[in-house]
């Protein structure tokens, strides 16, 4: 089974990527051969200073392998090191109907938000589906909010499909519906668009500053507190044990912690738990060349399946 996995190098990864997408897709390396691709052409939709994207893109390679990603099972690779993507894109986009594209949530989710209604913003999906055409991916782990793009994908190969012959697999989501929303500081969810995150690798002082910032209700330190509406334990729940979820429900439901507190337990369980990660992030900042070794590796893999893909569609289609 091959499984694909993709994310946007916009700017710093905080820890919504991390539970969000990062460690189940981290976790799928063990379920079949898995790819990994640092999505630079869709981030040219929202970030256009140069120096910036390249900035960030290796700032994700080198926090994707900090968090566990293995080369050696994976391959990690910048989705502008395999250009096939890109015709691909454009032969997927000459029997995309104009309406299916259209009816996409996440165009219009991103324009009300106030992003420019670009070509490019409104072709996302069709771009999406040539990096998951493209290397025969069976498996396509996703968010809620991303579900539809999957949709559109098998739409779109099954158009292919019918009038050139049978090209592609009908590739499938995986929903991880236990991670899918983490909470940023103000209860929303965590988006570098609101301007509500954690960041994975924050300095100590600042990811404090951030969780204690987390907004909450005006409950009294003495009263009772209800553990199922607060963004302290959702967050919590993310990184400690059963008992000690168990522990802390059990000190919001007495009544006499602030929430104060319950932001300073959060801070040193959140801190302990990336603290293996912080390590291996170091000893990666001290090897200049091993992150372009990896990305190199992993595009000349991504490669040579996107060219043998590629030969059969060129044929089908009359190239």
């Amino acid at each position: 089974m091959r499984i694909l996995s993709g994310i946007q190098p916009s700017g710093v990864l905080h820890i919504g990527n991390y539970f969000g997408m990062m460690r189940p897709a981290i976790a799928l390396q063990e379920e079949g051969e898995t790819f990994y691709f640092i999505a630079d052409y869709h981030a040219l939709t929202s970030v256009q200073n140069p120096a910036a994207l390249r900035e960030n893109s290796r700032r994700v390679a080198v926090d994707f392998l900090a968090c566990g990603l293995d080369p050696e099972q994976g391959a990690l690779f910048r989705q502008s090191d395999v250009p096939q993507v890109t015709e691909l894109a454009w032969i997927l986009s000459t029997v995309t109907p104009m309406g299916l594209l259209e009816r996409c949530h996440s165009y219009k989710d991103k324009t009300a938000r106030g992003m420019p209604a670009s070509a490019g913003l409104f072709t996302y999906p069709v771009l999406m589906a040539a990096d998951i055409l493209i290397y025969d991916s069976d498996l396509v782990p996703v968010g809620k909010d991303q579900k539809q793009h999957i949709e559109v994908t098998r739409d779109v190969a099954i158009k292919i499909n019918e009038r050139f012959g049978d090209l592609f697999k009908l590739p499938e989501p995986r929903i991880q519906s236990n991670t899918e929303t983490v909470p940023g500081v103000d209860g929303q969810k965590m988006s570098k668009s609101y301007g509500n995150t954690i960041d994975i690798f924050g300095e100590e002082n600042e990811t404090r500053k951030r969780i204690m910032s987390i907004v909450t209700d005006s409950t009294p330190v003495e009263a009772p507190k209800n553990p199922e509406t607060s963004s302290i334990l959702q967050l919590y729940s993310l990184v400690a044990t059963e008992a000690e979820i168990v522990t802390i429900k059990q000190a919001f439901a007495r009544g006499g912690t602030g929430y104060g507190e319950f932001k300073k337990q959060l801070f040193a369980r959140l801190w302990e738990y990336f603290a293996p990660m912080r390590a291996r992030r170091a000893e990666i900042m001290g090897q200049p060349t091993y992150v372009d070794e990896v990305l190199a590796r992993g595009a000349e893999r991504a490669n040579g399946i996107a060219d043998d893909v590629m030969s059969r569609v060129r044929a089908a289609v009359g190239l």
